[in-house]
């Protein structure tokens, strides 16, 4: 059976089409078998070179037109920048339902304070802060993410 083997193998048979020939082993079986007896010094892919025949060069395609170039895109409105300066309101106990509640400075230092300017209506920011808070197209990033499902799915349990 070896010897069926070597001589199947010489004729440029796959390990599959061998495999199929001595009947009743396996294509892994044969190739640790060849590889025992040192016979895989094959080119890659167990198929057998043949030489191809010359061909001549292709003609080279004439190049493509070039498009047009595009017209400048409009850059999207800016929303109002964020206000600067202090806060208008000092203390977490004087914030109200309809007021910015943008914190700003070190919450540890005197001058800490909150934006309290009337809020946009989409969130719990004023127009400026609203823009520098929420970034588009964020949360559809974070929704795919395993660990953020895995505590969020925990969170809705």
């Amino acid at each position: 059976r070896v010897e069926r083997l070597k001589a199947l193998w010489a004729d440029g048979l796959s390990a599959s089409q061998v495999a199929k020939q001595l009947g009743g082993v396996t294509r892994n079986a044969v190739i640790g078998k060849i590889h025992r007896l040192g016979l895989a010094g094959r080119a890659a892919g167990g198929r057998i070179a043949r030489p191809r025949p010359a061909s001549s060069p292709r003609p080279r395609r004439p190049a493509a037109p070039r498009a047009a170039p595009r017209a400048p895109m409009i850059a999207a409105p800016v929303a109002a920048p964020a206000p600067e300066g202090p806060g208008l309101i000092a203390s977490m106990s004087d914030l109200c339902g309809h007021v910015c509640k943008w914190p700003i400075g070190d919450p540890k230092a005197a001058d800490f304070s909150f934006c309290g300017r009337p809020m946009d209506g989409a969130g719990p920011y004023c127009a400026g802060h609203g823009v520098a808070a929420f970034r588009p197209g964020k949360r559809a990033l974070l929704a795919k993410d395993p660990v953020i499902r895995r505590v969020l799915a925990g969170l809705a349990a």
